[in-house]
């Protein structure tokens, strides 16, 4: 499938990146561009991606106006720099999410399921715009780095039918079956329209509702 959000990432990434700094560390020279993207990740946060501004960011670091643009030559290359930590912290989480869940297949997804779910509920803003960047024409390093998480996902699915614990088909579809529902949920939370600490409940049923609706007939 070209270029949606599940079916064009079913190409694993085995390395594995550490997580984005969620607290704005002191800057000094040298760190400047790690600096502002913890600064910005907060913004995001806080405000949404509409007021993300480099010069607001210069001033909140303590540097010049101008000392961001020799990471950052626009605010377009600030939000994609925040999209691609953003896929890669994801990604981390899941791998971390799985290794802990051991090595069957329902542990393994309902670990990476509620992580996933996590991510998307304490942090929708940058999900939202890790999505939208990625789908911008000319973001193919945004394509590559979300291939890391969903691959994880599309790799969970084919053992899951290797198993036999799910019907065989192309893995994509289940995946966007399953994807489907993990952002449906997000949606309903982010949306609070269900309650967050229903959420860990609700995961915990739509899984066993995958599983029980995808067994082999």
């Amino acid at each position: 499938m070209a270029n949606n959000v599940y079916g064009d990432n079913n190409v694993g990434n085995d390395d594995i990146f550490p997580a984005t700094m969620t607290v704005v560390p002191a800057y000094h020279h040298g760190n400047l561009r790690s600096t502002l993207l913890a600064a910005a990740e907060s913004s995001l946060r806080q405000h949404g991606a509409g007021q993300l501004s480099l010069r607001e960011l210069a001033r909140e670091v303590g540097v010049s106006h101008a000392a961001p643009r020799r990471h950052f030559p626009d605010r377009q290359a600030l939000l994609d720099a925040l999209a691609e930590a953003g896929f890669a912290r994801l990604h981390a989480e899941l791998r971390a999410a799985l290794t802990a869940a051991g090595p069957d297949f329902g542990p393994r997804l309902h670990a990476m399921a509620a992580a996933y779910l996590r991510f998307a509920t304490e942090d929708a803003a940058l999900l939202e715009l890790m999505f939208t960047a990625k789908h911008r024409e000319g973001a193919d390093h945004l394509v590559v780095a979300a291939a890391g998480p969903f691959g994880l996902m599309h790799e969970l699915i084919a053992q899951g039918q290797a198993q036999g614990v799910l019907e065989p088909g192309p893995p994509e579809h289940a995946g966007i079956v399953l994807f489907a529902t993990l952002q449906g949920i997000a949606t309903l939370v982010n949306g609070n329209l269900v309650a967050a600490e229903l959420l860990d409940g609700i995961t915990q049923t739509a899984v066993n509702q995958f599983m029980r609706g995808s067994r082999p007939r």
